[in-house]
């Protein structure tokens, strides 16, 4: 379930990216055009990639109550971290994109 968690909150970020005001906040520039809408569809699609990954390794049911956990979990730490540590996050959120796949290949 590592791998999933990560390709959530990866997902997450990128759909917190895809806002003008947090794009800006966080990467201190103005998005260029077509950005935001690129992040905003890889977001949704990293999103459902990790819930597929969910239910394939735990099955509908209890892949659906993780899924929907780790989603609860990735938007309480990007909450709460926002404001604190956004640059950590950032950090984090290219751990995630590097880390969760190569962790679903090797069915982490």
């Amino acid at each position: 379930m590592l791998s999933v968690a990560l390709i959530t909150f990866a997902g997450l970020v990128a759909l917190c990216l895809a806002m003008e005001k947090h794009f800006g906040e966080l990467l201190k520039r103005k998005p260029k055009p077509g950005q935001l809408p690129a992040l905003r569809w890889a977001g949704w699609a990293l999103l459902v990639l990790s819930l597929i990954l969910a239910v394939n390794i735990r099955g509908l049911a209890f892949g659906l109550v993780e899924w929907f956990a780790l989603v609860m979990a990735g938007l309480t730490l990007w909450v709460f971290g926002l404001p604190y540590q956004p640059r950590l996050l950032l950090g984090l959120a290219l751990v995630s994109v590097l880390l969760g796949p190569v962790l679903a290949v090797l069915g982490v």
